[in-house]
């Protein structure tokens, strides 16, 4: 039942997301058209069968919701699909001059970009909570401990790029990494340290893949003391309760949360001898970690979590905030990383150097909108500004039925002097057909991949 409302809520979410975005984006191809002039016949949120239409406005427009919730239309007034009244051919689209015809275009991706700025102004007018860019300690010779860098160093920026937050640091230590070679980092007490990198892996940039360079995310010591146990968990199973105060495992002293982590997953299945504290009077039990696959690795787990003071990690959080002003400029600068960065992946994915296996597809992005919805507005719009980009990059890539393909069609209109072929269009048509299935076929399966593999 649980299972079943997850998902169902997890939909929703998918549904809301996908429905603000398209919207969005075919208001951008609506407005533009009614500004050149062209007669919008339909307005369509979905594909398929209609599940709601009106008719509204001067032009009796035809709004409509129909079954198939992946994407949406506008329709126009168009004499290569349909007869035109003479009275109205001068509101044709195919009538219209080609830079009229590339305004129309390109303005569906545009209002994308566009809703992507005002979700970041809004998030930063607000406020947006965040780690700050400390780092752990170094793992003995990576490259980040060849550089002399220490747990707790709080890195400003990455090649002259600042980063902020952690989220930033990751992501230009990506951006810059992915390629290798050398790494500028100015840290926050003056110094400068110097990281000498190979390309990153790139089979999973969803996961931890800075952990070759040695930055990882500073974890303050948390004390071994039990916050919460889950009732079918073995730590359940073998009496501990919560405020118990671990001192010893088969004798060896534990003195952080962190250390008690290593000795669970090191024993799967295998029966440790706990030495703890409860209510000031020392005990002692054993208790069997549950063994658990995690990344094709078998490792213990017992089913509780630490109690953590909220002081330790509110001194480790900072806050994204801005004036109005400057919220707009700093959502744009947001809105153009995230696109070069997009753009960045996607051409070092044609080009060989990051896997295509970091392609999503429908169900990751429903996943990731429950995901963020469960964490919040703030993480849900922060999800839809980043897929709103995504989205705008998408449409303008140079394949035909997507909006990039018809700009590339009036591009080479303007060049040629007259309109590509009927002919050349329906094969590119056909063309691009095939690669959006190709990719939507690539992306399903990554999602697959995803589900199945935990």
């Amino acid at each position: 039942m649980q299972l079943r409302m997850n998902l169902l809520t997890t939909l929703l979410w998918f549904l809301l997301a996908i429905g603000i975005l398209v919207v969005a984006h075919e208001l951008g191809h609506y407005f533009a058209a009614r500004l050149a002039g062209v007669k919008v016949l339909r307005f369509s949120v979905g594909f398929g069968r209609p599940l709601f239409s009106r008719r509204l406005g001067r032009d009796r427009t035809e709004w409509t919701v129909s079954a198939l919730p992946f994407g949406g239309y506008v329709k126009m007034l168009d004499e290569r699909e349909g007869e035109v009244p003479a009275a109205e051919a001068h509101r044709s689209f195919n009538r219209a001059t080609v830079w009229r015809r590339i305004g129309i275009v390109v303005a569906g991706p545009t209002a994308n970009f566009l809703l992507a700025i005002v979700f970041y102004w809004a998030l930063f007018v607000h406020g947006v909570p965040a780690m700050k860019p400390l780092i752990g300690e170094p793992p003995a010779g990576t490259p980040a401990a060849h550089a002399g860098l220490a747990a707790g160093d709080e890195i400003r920026s990455v090649n002259g790029v600042e980063t902020p937050s952690f989220q930033d640091l990751r992501l230009n230590l990506l951006r810059a990494g992915v390629a290798g070679g050398t790494l500028e980092l100015a840290l926050a007490d003056g110094r400068s340290a110097r990281l000498e990198v190979s390309p990153l892996e790139t089979e999973n940039l969803e996961r931890d893949a800075l952990t070759p360079l040695g930055i990882v995310r500073y974890d303050p010591d948390i004390a071994p003391v039990i916050g919460e146990v889950l009732p079918d968990g073995a730590a359940a199973r073998a009496g501990f309760k919560r405020w118990d105060r671990l001192i010893a495992a088969d004798g060896e002293a534990i003195a952080t949360w962190q250390g008690w982590v290593e000795v669970v997953r090191a024993h799967p299945s295998r029966p440790l001898r706990i030495d703890y504290q409860r209510d000031g009077e020392r005990r002692v039990s054993t208790v069997t970690p549950d063994a658990v696959d995690e990344a094709g690795k078998r490792v213990g787990k017992i089913g509780a979590g630490p109690h953590v003071d909220p002081a330790v990690f509110d001194a480790l959080m900072t806050e994204l905030h801005y004036g109005p002003v400057e919220a707009l400029w700093q959502g744009a600068g947001k809105t153009w990383d995230m696109t070069v960065f997009t753009l960045e992946m996607m051409g070092r994915m044609v080009l060989g150097q990051v896997s295509w296996k970091n392609l999503s597809g429908p169900l990751t992005i429903a996943d990731y909108a429950g995901q963020s919805a469960d964490l919040g507005w703030i993480s849900f719009v922060g999800f839809l500004a980043l897929v709103s980009v995504s989205l705008g990059v998408l449409n303008l890539l140079p394949i035909p039925l997507l909006d990039g393909g018809h700009l590339m069609y009036y591009v080479a209109e303007v060049f040629r002097g007259r309109p590509v072929s009927e002919r050349a269009m329906e094969i590119g048509s056909r063309i691009g057909m095939a690669l959006l299935l190709l990719l939507m076929s690539f992306a399903l399966f990554n999602d697959l991949q995803r589900l199945i593999s935990g």
